[in-house]
């Protein structure tokens, strides 16, 4: 399963790109602790260990992928993953695009998870 979320931030995309892949900014972002990186190759967590993965490929300020899991995923299920999108609409304003794919079939409620635990959040961090 995949899907197909946007939303419209408050803020430069290099600051988004730069506050994703930081422990402490993504940490007061969302409001769940995190540890990340800046770099390929490079796990991370998120949502004090629910969410887990590695960078997989890194855009600087426009493009973040990632696989991802949680701990509700089953041992026999593959790692999904997120491409984050950033793109400036207009002056200090970012949309991302998030593409998650590779779900389980009954990842459908994470759709929610995205909108309640980080698009809210972000946008109310930055205002």
């Amino acid at each position: 399963m995949k899907f197909t979320l946007k939303s419209t931030f408050n803020t430069t995309a290099k600051e988004l790109y730069l506050s994703w892949l930081n422990s402490e900014k993504h940490s007061k972002m969302t409001g769940g602790l995190a540890e990340c990186s800046e770099n390929i190759g490079e796990r991370f967590t998120a949502w004090d260990g629910y969410i887990w993965g590695k960078n997989l490929e890194l855009e600087p300020f426009h493009r973040i992928v990632q696989s991802w899991r949680t701990t509700q995923f089953g041992d026999y299920e593959k790692d999904s993953q997120i491409e984050i999108l950033l793109k400036e609409i207009k002056d200090g304003q970012t949309e991302l695009i998030l593409i998650h794919t590779n779900l389980p079939e009954s990842g459908e409620h994470y759709k929610k998870g995205w909108k309640d635990h980080y698009f809210e959040p972000i946008k109310a961090f930055f205002g």
